[in-house]
C-alpha cells in the first residue's frame, strides 16, 4: 500500500509541475510593447520620466513642481506594461504624477498590492487614484475596496470582480471602446449593476481593446476605426477630467 501511495504521490507531483510549467509558458508568452510605447518613455518637454530599480516606470510634469495627486495603473493580462506609456504619459502632462508596475507573469492579479508599495515611497502626493486595463482593471478594484482612502478607480475596458466598490460608494470611471471585443458595449453595460450609482461612463467612438495600450492586435478583438492615438487622447481626457471632479 505504502509503495502505491508513493507512486500516486510522484505522478501528482509530477503532473503539478507540468501544469506549473505550462502556465508560466502561456503567461509569458505576452503581446510585446512596440516601439511607440517603448520611445513614450523617454522624457520630453512636457514629460519627465524615470524607471526606478524596482521596475517601476514614472512619469510627472516636466515643470520641476511634484503633483499632490497620483495614480497607480496596473496593466492588463498578459501585457507588457510599458505598453501603456503613450496613454499614460498624456495624464502626467496634465498635472498628475503617474506609475505603473511590471506584473509577475505579467498577471497583475499577482500582486494587487502593488499600489501599497508605490504610494509608501511617494509620501509626499496626498492623493491617489488606481486603475487599469482589462484584468488589470480588476487587481485596481480589488486593491480599491479594501483600502477606501483611495479617491477613486480608473477602469479601462474592464470591471470589478464583485460589488465591493458599489457597497463601500467609491468614485468609478468606466472608460471603453464601441468597437472593443473582448469588453464589449453589452458587458461594460452589465457592469453598471457592480458599481456604484453614480459612476460615470465615458464611451470611446470606434475605439477598442487593445489601442488602451499600444501592443498590436490582440485576438478576439475588433478592428478600431479611430487611430490609437486619438484613443489614447480621449482616454487621457477623460481620466484626468474625472481626477479633477473628484478633487474639486
Amino acid at each position: 500500500m505504502k509503495r502505491i501511495f508513493k507512486i500516486a504521490a510522484a505522478v501528482l507531483t509530477l503532473a503539478l509541475f507540468i501544469v506549473g510549467f505550462a502556465f508560466v509558458v502561456w503567461a509569458n508568452d505576452s503581446s510585446v510593447a512596440t516601439d511607440v510605447a517603448l520611445n513614450a518613455m523617454a522624457s520630453d518637454g512636457q514629460v519627465t520620466t524615470y524607471s526606478a530599480e524596482n521596475g517601476w516606470m514614472v512619469f510627472y510634469p516636466a515643470d520641476g513642481v511634484r503633483p499632490e495627486t497620483g495614480f497607480v495603473f496596473y496593466p492588463g493580462g498578459k501585457v507588457d506594461y510599458r505598453a501603456y506609456a503613450p496613454a499614460l504619459k498624456l495624464i502626467a502632462a496634465q498635472g498628475y504624477f503617474v506609475v505603473v508596475s511590471p506584473a509577475p507573469l505579467n498577471l497583475a492579479f499577482f500582486d494587487v498590492n502593488a499600489a501599497a508599495r508605490i504610494r509608501a515611497a511617494y509620501p509626499e502626493i496626498t492623493n491617489w487614484f488606481v486603475g487599469g486595463h482589462s484584468l488589470g482593471g480588476v487587481a485596481a478594484s480589488s486593491y480599491a475596496a479594501n483600502h477606501p482612502e483611495v479617491k477613486g478607480v480608473v477602469l479601462w475596458a474592464s470591471y470589478p470582480a464583485d460589488d465591493s466598490l458599489k457597497k463601500n460608494g467609491t468614485n468609478v470611471i468606466s472608460i471603453y471602446g464601441t468597437k472593443d471585443g473582448l469588453a464589449g458595449v453589452d458587458t461594460i453595460d452589465e457592469s453598471r449593476l457592480l458599481l456604484p450609482a453614480g459612476a460615470e461612463f465615458v464611451a470611446i467612438e470606434g475605439g477598442n481593446h487593445a489601442q488602451f495600450g499600444s501592443y498590436g492586435l490582440q485576438d478576439g478583438d475588433n478592428e478600431a476605426t479611430i487611430s490609437p492615438e486619438e484613443q489614447w487622447s480621449q482616454t487621457a481626457d477623460a481620466t484626468a477630467e474625472f481626477f479633477a471632479d473628484v478633487l474639486r
